[in-house]
Order: structure tokens, then sequence, then C-alpha cells
């Protein structure tokens, strides 16, 4: 391949300086009614398609993107029966500035982002509400700003920032689907039914992922899979009075306190098969040492840790390791079992002395980036259902499964462009981190298409609170990302 002529290089003062006032003057507000508009994955609302709110935020972005009047840009929103939308747009390769009779690239960037939501969940600050966005302090707050509304936009400024310099670029398509947050369920049917209309990819931009710190670029080195579920226990066909019952009907509780033990070593949370673990390559080992050199303790600190007063001083919750790089490696590289709901308890205020007659959790089980997800929740149900106790009811139900993700060899022109967008934006190269999330469609475009590069990025970095309460998105570091974006894009080999 040769390499970018000079037309291919932007300005990044000027770059940023543009992006920058595209992100205050038009995407922070794009964003904030984004926000207040309760979005949520299929797997959070079965109505999702009577109450129209995916098909808001799509028409919405849609309409936006078609109204910024991009050079060349053809844009629809695709809709296959029973499935959610995905809108798809397509910029055609340009030369630039340049008057050389040279063809432009026949390479194609493929740009991904997702619109729907994760829940509310409870624990907002009083004045804060995962529907109610407020700007403060550089910070926008609210669900789903940040994972990951903000991509559609950011890619199409960064896009314009490209257009904007006459600085030659590849064919660029844009993905963005609305059933990410549910395992990316739909997509592979679009994928398959877009076929060759997503090119030739020689590059990914992912803008849904982390950030160690917002010092610096971030590129995501690998993504866990996860199987999740639900794992219901059931000993009785009704309440009964705890008083008459406790010692001689077993409590449901119990059973699954048993039941969860064979998956997990409750005093240390090792996952006990030993097939939902792997060895860590040993580049990974590598990048790892390195970002804990730059990280240190934020690499814990970085959450909210419970605390109380312990004889006049305050006592923290503690993390299961404070070595940052093995802190690394178990957010991203170590199985780990997450209760992320119940079923089957009254409310505090309610319990009376009743014994229940069942109990349900909903497991969130995160795999190493190699183990494959399939495998994964088939032995989840043989383990958890075979010989219960007592002869108890005992299902597990799978609700979805990803296989994790692991990033191809870095090319030099890449992690040369890396470098270079990261310094001439942030001043410091590129830092590489694994993220303990899942993004689906990172491994089906691996397979895909094996050859691409993958910049897999995104403004979750520390305190941002992805899913839970207080989400925000860090508009400053969002800025200087979709810059950055802009100047991988023209880097790209023709």
């Amino acid at each position: 391949m040769n390499a970018r002529t000079p037309e291919s290089v932007l300005n990044a003062a000027q770059a940023l300086g543009e992006v920058s006032q595209a992100w205050d003057n038009d995407i922070v507000s794009q964003l904030t009614d984004y926000i207040s508009i309760p979005a949520k994955s299929p797997m959070f609302d079965a109505e999702w398609e009577k109450n129209g709110f995916i098909d808001t935020v799509m028409w919405n972005a849609a309409t936006w993107v078609e109204s910024q009047k991009v050079e060349g840009l053809t844009l629809e929103i695709i809709r296959l029966e029973g499935r959610t939308p995905v809108l798809f747009f397509e910029v055609p390769a340009s030369n630039g500035a340049s008057a050389d009779a040279v063809a432009p690239s026949s390479q194609t960037v493929l740009m991904y982002g997702h619109l729907d939501k994760q829940p509310e969940f409870s624990g907002w600050r009083n004045d804060l509400g995962p529907w109610t966005p407020k700007y403060e302090n550089g910070k926008l707050y609210g669900r789903g700003g940040a994972d990951d509304g903000y991509a559609v936009y950011a890619s199409i400024a960064a896009i314009q920032a490209l257009k904007s310099q006459k600085v030659a670029h590849p064919r660029i398509v844009g993905l963005i689907e609305t059933c990410e947050e549910s395992g990316s369920r739909d997509l592979l049917p679009y994928i398959d039914a877009l076929g060759k209309r997503l090119g030739d990819v020689a590059l990914v931009i992912c803008l849904d992922s982390g950030a160690g710190n917002y010092d610096q670029l971030w590129l995501t080195s690998s993504l866990r899979g996860m199987a999740s579920g639900v794992l219901k226990v059931e000993i009785l066909t009704e309440g009964v009075h705890s008083g008459d019952a406790s010692g001689l009907v077993p409590s449901s509780f119990r059973i699954m306190r048993q039941v969860l033990d064979r998956l997990e070593d409750s005093a240390t949370g090792r996952l006990l098969p030993g097939s939902f673990h792997c060895e860590v390559p040993a580049d990974r080992l590598a990048q790892a040492q390195a970002t804990a050199a730059i990280l240190g303790d934020e690499v814990h600190k970085r959450f909210p840790w419970a605390h109380y007063d312990c004889g006049g001083s305050t006592a923290f919750a503690l993390p299961t390791t404070t070595d940052p790089v093995q802190a690394l490696l178990n957010r991203t590289w170590t199985p780990t079992l997450s209760v992320t709901g119940a079923e089957g308890f009254p409310s505090l205020q309610d319990a009376g002395n009743v014994l229940r007659p069942y109990t349900a959790f909903k497991l969130s089980l995160r795999l190493p980036p190699l183990i494959d997800a399939g495998m994964a929740v088939e032995q989840l149900k043989t383990l958890l259902e075979d010989n219960a106790p007592y002869q108890a009811r005992v299902t597990f139900e799978g609700l979805s499964g990803a296989t994790g993700w692991n990033a191809p060899s870095t090319a030099p022109w890449f992690e040369q462009a890396l470098n270079s967008a990261s310094n001439a934006y942030f001043g410091a190269p590129c830092g590489y981190i694994g993220q303990g999330g899942t993004i689906p469609l990172m491994n089906m475009l691996s397979k895909g298409f094996p050859k691409a590069q993958m910049m897999v990025c995104g403004v979750l970095g520390p305190k941002s609170n992805a899913h839970g309460p207080n989400e925000f998105l860090h508009v400053p570091y969002a800025k200087k990302l979709t810059a950055a974006v802009a100047q991988v894009i023209a880097q790209l080999p023709r």
C-alpha cells in the first residue's frame, strides 16, 4: 500500500476547533434530547415496538445526519420484520484537494455505534436521573449519552472534519444498531442482508468502549464475552408459615446457594469449571503491565466504594486485589459471576414470617475473550440443573450469550496513526487496555474481515459509570476523541 499524500494530513488545531464547535453548538443539544427518551433495549422493554422509543431515537439520529449535508452521504433506516431497526449510511471515497488522477482507495472504513439503552437502575443523585439530562462541568449526565448515543453524532463530526479540510479519505459506511444491550441478537441478520454493501472493510471504528483515563487516546485490546440467564429454584407451590415449615421444608435460598457453589468459590469469587478459563496471551500481559504503570491505583480507585466511619477515620470496602496488573487482568481475562437481579423476594417492609416458595436470580457471567459463549451457556445449564438438592425444581433459562474478542495484531501504519492522533490531541501516546464489557459485533466483524484493523475506543472513562446511576459523557474527552478518529481515518494507507 502507498502512504498517504500530504492532502491526507489534518491540521490538528483546525480539526479540534471545528469538532469542538460542533459539539458545543449542536451535538450536546442532540444528546440532551436523546437522553430524555427511555429507548431501552428489547431485553428490558418487551413492548419496545409498541412504545416507539427506539424508533424515535433512530428517526432523530437519521434526521440530524441528513441535516448535516455531508458531501455524497446517503442514508437509510433498514427494518427486517420482527427485528429492531438499523441506520446505514455511506460516504464515497474522496481524493480531497488532490488534482491527480490516482483513484481513491477501494477499501472501506466501517463506523459502528448503537442507540438502545440499559434500564434505569437506582441510586441516582437527587438532582439527576436516567431520563433527565443535565450538563454540568463538562459532563452530560443521563442514561445512554456515553453508552452509546454519541457514536453516530461523533462519527459524522469526524467525517465533516475531513471534508472541511478537503482531506483525502477512503469510502466510509456507518452501521448504527438498536439491539446491542440485548446481545446484538438482531444484528447478524442485518450484516447478512447488507452483504457486499459493507465493502472491503480495512478499518473498523467502534465508539462503544472505554478509556483508562481522560488524558490520552485508549485503544481497546480485548473484550470479555457474556452469558446471561435466569436461575430459578422452586421447592413449594405457595408460601407457608416459616415457623410451621422451616426445618422440614428446605429454604429455596439455601438450595440456590448450594447450586451456585458448583459454579463459584464464594470465598474467592473464582469460577470453578476449568473450561471457563483461558491463558492470557503474552502480548496482552505485556500491555496490562504497561497500562498498570500509567494508571497505578486508579485501576481500582475509579469505582464508588462503600465507606463508613471507623473510630474517627473513614474505612472503605476493599477490592479483590490492589495490584494494578492483577486488577487489570481480573476485569478483562478472568471469568466472573454477578447476580444482577432477583425475584421471589418481597420488599423488606412486606416481608412477613413466610417461607418463600421459590428464589430466582438473574446471572451475568463474564467470560474471557477466547471462550465460546454458546458452549458456556450449555455447560451452565447442565451444571446448574442436574441432580438438584432435595429434588427441587431447578431451571436455568439462558437469555443471551456473546463470545468475547481479542484484537488482531496492530499493523505498523495503525500503531503510528494512533500515536500520532493521541499526541496531537492529548499530548500523550496511545494507551492499550482490555475492557471487561462485551461488544458482540466485534467478534462477528473479526471473523468477517480478518485483515481489518479495529479502532475500538470510547468515552467511558473513570467514574462515567455506564449502566449504573449518574452515568455521564465526558464532553471534553469526546471532542478530542472525535478529532482523533478523523486523523486516523485520514492515515489509512491507499
